[in-house]
């Protein structure tokens, strides 16, 4: 079976969100970290989804390995490419988003590609190419004190702008109200005028619909993970999808649970709060961790050990926007953070190999990529989902008990995520 399309994530849990809502459409999904470098058993799979970390890369490496992945797929014989981002649109401030498009629409020979962050199950919308998040402009969603990509203007035609070669325009929500073929005859109309990315207005579910419909022939896209909801009914319309019953499936669970959070978004500020009401909570204090790291990650795995082994345990370096602030001022806004995600990652390994945990809940894409590293994960069984976006997922290696991972955006989830989460899980 023909590989109906390849994906290529700039993060961890970007990928995994892409990865759940094709899952979600039917479409039997794996997602690989990295690029592989060895064949994948991938009898009937039908999407592959490559998570890089490529986000807050300086542009010509996000761009070199994006053609990596993009070659890899090719070979497998894709029909369609995907290039995932952030619902929030963020990347460095000289912006990976445009460098990349650019890049992989010149390998595909292809000349007009979309640009659709938007996400509305999760409050992501697009209007007159304005990105709303939780319903207020992205600069004023807390986006604007992301420690390493803010985001302080929500026009993204002026974003995309500056960070692409080609012509920038807007599919606007008039032209898409008015059905897929004034749709359609307003994108013909943009690429006379010579754009070559056009941002799409997108405020409900109908309008990922109809953007399925017109751009599921496109041998590029670039969005969110929301438009993958639009292309897998677009695909199952045309009949080159065969729904599978059982794309979401997963092993039973087993081993010792663990929340890890190094995420300081709002939403994971407010899931930290009920979750710290109900579990066994352990704070990695930032300042600490910055001057003797071996020591807190040492005192934290022995606090681990002289926990119940049937509770579900929390370990948390997440701080609020000020303290971060403070951090970053006097350490550096990259030293703080990879001190921060390796001492996460470091606990992580210790648990799986030596304390018997095997279900772990990780809040903060950066935070995600360290762990899967740590663990050496090749890549993902996506399975259920725990809030849109955001699947519970297994280790594609034959371990002899399943790793069960759910890999949370900062930004993702529903206040009580932390405590549901588990009963979703098989």
């Amino acid at each position: 079976m023909a590989l109906l399309v390849g994906c290529i994530a700039d993060d961890f849990t970007g990928a995994t969100d892409l990865a759940s809502m094709l899952v979600r459409g039917g479409v039997k999904t794996i997602q690989t970290i990295g690029v592989p470098t060895q064949a994948l058993p991938l009898g009937d799979v039908q999407a592959v989804v490559i998570a890089l970390k490529s986000r807050t890369l300086p542009a010509r490496e996000a761009v070199q390995q994006s053609l990596h992945a993009l070659q890899w797929l090719r070979a497998q014989g894709c029909e369609q490419f995907y290039f995932k981002y952030c619902s929030t649109f963020d990347s460095t401030a000289q912006g990976n988003i445009g460098p990349v498009t650019d890049a992989l629409l010149e390998a595909l020979d292809s000349r007009f590609t979309i640009a659709c962050p938007a996400f509305p199950e999760n409050r992501r919308c697009v209007f007159n190419g304005y990105l709303f998040a939780n319903d207020v402009p992205l600069n004023e969603s807390g986006m604007q004190d992301h420690p390493l990509t803010p985001m302080k203007d929500a026009n993204l035609l002026r974003v995309l702008q500056a960070q692409t070669r080609h012509s920038v325009g807007l599919l606007d929500y008039r032209a898409l109200h008015g059905g897929v073929e004034r749709a359609q005859a307003r994108l013909q109309a943009l690429q006379r005028q010579g754009v070559g990315i056009a941002v799409c207005d997108t405020l409900d579910d109908q309008d990922l619909l109809t953007l399925g419909s017109l751009c599921s022939a496109l041998p590029l896209v670039t969005a969110g993970s929301g438009l993958a909801k639009g292309l897998a009914a677009a695909w199952q319309a045309s009949g080159r999808l065969n729904v599978s019953t059982d794309a979401a499936a997963l092993r039973p669970a087993q081993g010792r649970r663990v929340i890890l959070s190094g995420s300081c978004s709002r939403a994971t500020l407010s899931q930290l709060e009920q979750a710290k009401a109900r579990y066994p909570a352990l704070r990695l204090d930032a300042e600490a961790l910055m001057q003797r790291g071996d020591v807190v990650v040492a005192e934290a795995l022995d606090w681990c050990r002289r926990q119940d082994l049937d509770a579900t345990l929390l370990i948390y370096a997440s701080s609020p926007a000020h303290e971060l602030q403070r951090i970053q001022m006097h350490y550096g806004v990259e030293q703080s953070g990879a001190r921060i995600e390796s001492a996460l990652a470091r606990i992580a390994q210790q648990l799986v190999t030596t304390q018997g945990f095997g279900q772990l809940l990780v809040a903060g894409g950066e935070t995600s990529g360290a762990v899967v590293e740590a663990l050496q994960i090749e890549g993902l069984h996506i399975g259920p989902s725990i809030d849109p976006g955001v699947p519970w997922t297994q280790a594609l290696d034959q371990r002899q008990l399943p790793l069960s991972l759910a890999l949370k955006s900062g930004n993702f989830g529903s206040d009580d995520f932390m405590l549901k989460a588990w009963e979703l899980l098989p």
